[in-house]
């Protein structure tokens, strides 16, 4: 009889590590589970390579891409000149009315 998954060989410490990480994650494991879980990345060559990849992923997140970056930064950027531009308009387009108040009244 043929099943169409793939048999995966699995040794008892991948098993055991499996299980241990799961109930440290839930919080659910007691000093020695977590002692045990220790010894066997420490012992297990395979698993402590891929224990150190993990650390190494949690520690260099990817950098988000540059195309979003350009989309967020463009109308801030245009925003800001805008507004700078129009401060400016303000500043030298006054009118006489507003400049002088004696004239207002």
């Amino acid at each position: 009889m043929k099943h169409g998954k793939q048999l995966e060989r699995r040794t008892f410490n991948q098993d055991r590590f499996e299980i241990l990480i799961k109930r440290q994650k839930n919080g659910t494991a007691t000093f020695n589970e977590l002692s045990e879980l220790d010894e066997i990345v420490n012992r297990d060559p395979d698993i402590r390579e891929i224990v150190l990849e993990e650390m190494q992923d949690a520690d260099n997140p990817k950098p988000p891409d540059t195309d979003q970056i350009q989309t967020i930064e463009k109308p801030v950027r245009k925003n800001f000149i805008e507004k700078i531009k129009a401060f400016f308009n303000r500043l030298f387009t006054a009118d006489g009315v507003s400049m002088n108040p004696s004239i207002a009244a």
